[in-house]
Formats: structure tokens, sequence, C-alpha cells
């Protein structure tokens, strides 16, 4: 991997803080991502299943986990399968892990190949009076493949149809949300990465810049600070398509007098960062640009201050939606008629902000939490507000990343230039 070596800590404690969770006399099992294919013999890259990363740091296809924490002879309470490299192996894609660097990896003392992995689960199952399944249970999900995940758990059910089933889903929802000290600081280091290569656009973009040209300053900077590229596929939008959420096509000019939307981001370690800025073509901001810009920041600074432990988010889009109708009528794009008059269940702002303004991050850019609970110390949240204008060819969106601490909201993304005037000092500086 390209990315320095992590404390094997970290999974240990994970793994010890899951089995917390588990029913007396429960094994759990989660296995890897598929190399996914294209055409021909080609294959995407592989993304490893972030549930079983999160649990071992195994960053290999072909991995297995089981984990039983009851289990008789005391001593296969953690057991992982790999798969077996091979020297045609070695000579064709490069070796993979061996048990002892398995180990170094995870702390876990257990190892076997892959291939073993139906006779050693013969010898624990039936001492087991629940299995727990793993399965991406995540509310915003579109699969229409049948994944690794799946097969196992048809087998499974298939194999040992009398035991009770559980999912494993809920409880990696809940303890994935918290992060802890090393978490952090692999996001915060995605952060600088992503701040170095949004520095490095600031002295880049101007009138005549191609869209995929930016992307492609990001993605040098990205991967020579050790990252895999970026956290999600980017949107550099100029012009009307920043009012385009999930635009991504980046093949478009710049143009003189307009401005880009820049919702990129890099990973590292998997890790996700997640950045929206938006810059002036030429260096400055129209007077109309500024004002929607500094409506934007506003309501972003005002969201950031009420990320904080024990905040709901039944309040915290209440009390969002009110700051941006309040912005939204300064701009004189809302009245107070449409207000007055407006659908409680979709309010008079949703016309120009029609998005959340946080989401859980981590292993996943959308990453698995519990909207309906309130916020806690360790949860690391995305703010990102917006107002989006097409008929003036204007769409703002401003984010940074937010860890909730016990002492209030820490921005990871502080450092990055957010003020609309150090962004004009920045791209005009000789």
């Amino acid at each position: 991997m390209r990315y320095n070596t992590i404390d094997k800590q970290l999974y240990i404690e994970n793994r010890k803080n899951f089995v917390k969770h588990l029913k007396p006399g429960s094994l759990a099992v989660f296995t890897s991502n598929d190399i996914l294919p294209t055409n021909a013999d080609g294959a995407m890259g592989f993304r490893q299943n972030a549930d079983l990363l999160y649990l071992t740091g195994i960053d290999q296809e072909d991995t297995m986990l089981i984990l039983f924490p009851d289990v008789k002879d005391g001593k296969h309470k953690e057991v992982l399968f790999i798969k077996e490299t091979s020297e045609l192996i070695a000579i064709w894609e490069g070796a993979k892990f061996t048990k002892q660097q398995a180990k170094d990896i995870t702390g876990i003392d257990n190892i076997y190949w892959t291939s073993e992995f139906e006779k050693i689960l013969k010898t624990l199952v039936f001492q087991a009076e629940f299995i727990y399944l793993n399965a991406n249970e995540h509310t915003r999900r579109y699969i229409d493949t049948e994944t690794q995940e799946n097969r196992l758990a048809k087998w499974l059910k298939e194999k040992f149809p009398l035991h009770k089933i559980e999912r494993s889903a809920p409880i990696m929802h809940r303890i994935r949300s918290v992060k802890n000290k090393i978490e952090v600081e692999l996001i915060q280091h995605a952060c600088n990465i992503t701040e170095k290569g949004f520095r490095r656009l600031l002295g880049f973009v101007k009138p005549g810049v191609e869209e995929f040209e930016i992307e492609a300053e990001l993605l040098h900077e990205f991967v020579r600070n050790r990252s895999r590229g970026f956290a999600y596929g980017p949107i550099i939008a100029a012009g009307g398509n920043s009012c385009v959420l999930h635009y991504v096509e980046n093949d478009k000019p710049c143009k003189d007098g307009d401005i880009i939307l820049l919702d990129v981001a890099a990973e590292y370690a998997n890790y996700a960062s997640d950045l929206t800025r938006v810059l002036p073509i030429n260096g400055k901001f129209t007077p109309r640009q500024k004002e929607v810009y500094n409506a934007v920041l506003h309501v972003m600074k005002q969201a950031t201050a009420m990320l904080t432990v024990g905040q709901t988010f039944d309040n915290y889009n209440k009390a969002v939606g009110e700051l941006m109708t309040e912005q939204l009528m300064k701009l004189g794009l809302l009245k107070a008629e449409d207000v007055k008059n407006q659908n409680p269940a979709w309010p008079a702002y949703k016309k120009y902000f029609m998005h959340g303004t946080s989401h859980f991050l981590g292993l996943d850019v959308h990453d698995v939490g519990f909207f309906y609970e309130p916020m806690q110390a360790g949860n690391v949240f995305t703010c990102e507000p917006g107002i989006y204008i097409p008929e003036e060819n204007i769409g703002i969106r401003l984010e940074n990343n937010i860890l909730v601490t016990a002492n209030g909201p820490d921005d990871l993304m502080k450092n990055i230039p957010l003020e609309a005037e150090e962004i004009e000092e920045l791209m005009n500086a000789k």
C-alpha cells in the first residue's frame, strides 16, 4: 500500500468494541469485496470492504474474518483468512501478504489461507448459537450486482439452516460513526493532502483552462502525497454547471466572469475527506457572486457552531433551514409571502438549497451512522450549505469537515482558504 503503516492497535480496539455488542454464543463472519470486471480481461481497481478493513486493516482481496469470543478452546476467538501467495502471483501481480505480515498488520494470531475457510469454520460454527452476517445497509445504497457478502450470506444460510442469523451492520454503523484518535489523524491527513491540492489550483485557475485540466492538477498533487487519488468522483463545475449538484463531466472551459465550484477531496489510507470551494475564474468575484458567496459562508459558520455533543439532526436541520431562509430573503430570492405560504414538507428555501447540510464522514465519504440519534464526541460530519441560482449561472456550495468534541466543533479544514477576500488575494498573488 502506498500509505504509511497504521498502528495495529486501531484494529485490535475496533474488534474489541465490535464483539462487546454480540449476543452470547455468537460467531461473526466478514469478507472482502470482489474485484469487479470491466471488459475482455480487464478489471476495476480493488477497494476493500470498509467493515472488514475497519476490523483488520487488511487491504487485499480474498480476505475473510471470523470473530467468536465464546469459542470453547479459547484460542480461535479471532481467525483471519488471507489469499495464499505463490511464485506465479508474485511474478504477475506482486506477492500477497504473508501470514506474519498479516499478523503484524492486524494483531491477530490465528492466520490461515482463504482456501481453508470452510474447514476451519466447521470446527467452530456448531459451538455457536448465532451467526452474525454483514451487509451493506447504507440508506442511500444502489446495488444491482450480487456482492461477495451476499453470496457468503446465502451460502452460510444454506449450509447451517438451524442457526439463528443476526445482523452485524447495526453494530458497525454504531461503532464506526465514533472515530478514535488514530482515525481522526488519518482523516486529518486526508484533509491536509486536499489542502495542498486546493492551494495548487489558486495559481492555476484562469479563463480558458478546461475543467479536466483542473482535475489533472488535483490528481497529481494527491497521488504525489501518497493518496490513491480522489475520495469520490470529482465535481469541477464552471459557470452554469455549478448549479448541477452531481456534475461529473468535467469537460467544459472556464470562462471569464464565471465562478467554478470545486467539490474535490483526497482520500488517505481509505479514509475520506470532503471539500467544496468556489473560485472566481478571473480571480475576482462580481458583487453579486460575492453577495451569494458570503450568504452561504454565513450559514456555514453558524451551522458549524451547532455541530455539538447532544445536538439532534431534526433541530440542526430546522435551524439551518431558518438561517438559509433569512439569507435568501436578503438576496431577494425569497419574499415574505413565499415563506408564509410555504409547504412545511418542502420549505420555500429548498428551491435554492435542496440538499442536506451534513453527513457522516470516515472510511466512506457518506459514512455510516444513525441520523436519528444525538451527535456525540468522535463523530465527523461535513458542513456544506449551498445556494444555486441557475438563471444567474451562480452555484455556491462551501464545505468543511468537522469533528465533534466535548469542547465543541473542531474544523479539520480550518487551514484551507475560505474567505472570499483571501481567495481573491491568493489567486492574484504574483
